[in-house]
């Protein structure tokens, strides 16, 4: 059974056109992705699925913000990703039929609406168009993973951080040359250390090393970026 009408379905459809996933399609196809989808919601530190779990759904964060981890043979948690408003997740073991790769975990309250296993084959099989999305999605994935794993084993982590603001910067769309951009970043020094792959206080060292180069202004969760400042140091 899927959930709702179109009229109590029309944010989540403008949600969708944001996505990299599903943000190609034209409204007819995202109204048919819409349809399929319903509501979930977790409460802050609730697990959503663990690494070993059956792939059963495809996720979109509506609001709240879900963190992506794995646990190393040490038992350290190494956090990859954070899942915000607009994101998607979960989609690995949902497209290949193994398990999940990694553990989600809620770090705020999280609602969030989900895709089954069943439903987006239905898509992918019926509508051609969303096939090529998701083959378009599945290579930026790589491709980010690799821009990923090569930030954490060639650059320091002042350069790290200078691309993680830069990054979440331009997903507000305006981090363009000579702009001051504000971002809010609520999660809190050892939540940052764990994205990038390295120890809290190196993590406070290279954000007071920002801070004192004028490429980063603090204010509780709020950071002022120079995205001038920030692309020097980074290389981009």
């Amino acid at each position: 059974m899927t959930g709702g009408s179109m009229s109590a379905k029309a944010p989540l459809l403008d949600m969708l056109g944001q996505t990299p996933l599903f943000g190609a399609l034209e409204e007819a196809d995202r109204k048919a992705v819409a349809q399929e989808m319903r509501e979930a919601s977790f409460g802050s530190g609730q697990s959503i699925f663990a690494r070993g779990d059956e792939g059963r759904d495809i996720y979109l964060v509506t609001t709240g913000r879900v963190r992506l981890s794995v646990l190393t043979a040490e038992g350290r948690e190494l956090s990859f990703a954070h899942a915000e408003p607009g994101h998607v997740f979960g989609e690995i073991a949902v497209l290949d039929g193994g398990v999940r790769t990694a553990d989600a975990t809620a770090v705020t309250k999280v609602s969030a609406s989900t895709l089954s296993k069943g439903a987006l084959m239905r898509l992918i099989n019926e509508r051609a168009i969303v096939r090529e999305a998701v083959i378009r999605f599945l290579c930026r994935r790589v491709r980010e993973a690799d821009h990923q794993l090569e930030g954490i084993a060639l650059y320091p982590i002042e350069v790290r951080l200078a691309r993680f603001f830069l990054a979440t910067a331009r997903q507000k769309g305006d981090a363009e040359t000579g702009a001051k951009v504000i971002i809010d970043l609520p999660i809190s020094q050892s939540e940052l250390a764990l994205l990038i792959g390295a120890s809290r206080p190196k993590v406070n060292a290279a954000l007071a090393l920002l801070e004192d180069g004028g490429a980063i202004a603090r204010k509780d969760t709020r950071f002022t970026c120079d995205i001038d400042e920030l692309e020097a140091i980074s290389g981009s």
